[in-house]
């Protein structure tokens, strides 16, 4: 058996009985007729052997199949973990060119207060310091991987300041990301929703 699981022993004993199959017919002189019968009955014994090496190879793939996956998916939460940190550090030091990277350029964002943001005016809020976040603390954090989309959900611990209000409360975060196809993760949704709310003025994005 090689490493990819495949039953070569069989495959080898297949082609080596046409060989000497072959070796016989000339040594006995069997008719043209006979010869062909016994090449044809070769030949689907041959199919058989090779058929029967690779059904048995699929218990092996199987596994090494799974593994792959699950790396792969590791390897994806690992990415989206590293990110959902650099986006807090960008709210924090309100560091408009991480957000700007981060963002997709058809980023929409929902507010607490239920205003739709564009990546434009999403930056124009840090540039102008409409929402000036103090204090962040996530918890609570799922993370759920569909193909080259990954739906990150949380609980956000929040001070900061809006638009000449305080803010002091709890949100619930959910973050979109969409896996681009040079391999680059970007944020194309986010919303915020009052968890428990304590300034009922103060609108979070």
């Amino acid at each position: 058996m090689n490493a990819e699981g495949i039953d070569t022993d069989n495959v080898r004993r297949g082609f080596d009985a046409v060989r000497i199959a072959r070796l016989t017919f000339s040594t006995l002189g069997l008719g043209k007729s006979m010869q062909r019968a016994m090449r044809r009955w070769l030949r689907t014994r041959v199919r058989s052997l090779v058929l029967i090496a690779l059904v048995g190879a699929l218990p092996a793939f199987a596994p090494a199949q799974a593994h792959g996956r699950h790396e792969h998916k590791r390897i994806e939460r690992t990415q989206v973990i590293a990110l959902e940190h650099e986006w807090r550090q960008a709210v924090l030091s309100n560091d408009v060119s991480a957000m700007d990277r981060l963002l997709s350029d058809d980023y929409l964002g929902i507010t607490s207060g239920g205003e739709v943001l564009t990546k434009a005016q999403q930056l124009d809020r840090m540039r102008e310091r409409t929402l000036v976040i103090t204090q962040l603390d996530t918890s609570e954090t799922k993370i759920k991987l569909i193909g080259s989309i990954a739906i990150v959900t949380c609980l956000a611990r929040v001070k900061g300041a809006s638009e000449g209000g305080s803010i002091d409360g709890a949100y619930r975060y959910t973050r979109v990301y969409q896996r681009l196809p040079g391999g680059v993760w970007k944020v194309t949704n986010f919303e915020a929703t009052p968890a428990l709310r304590l300034h009922p003025a103060a609108t979070l994005q």
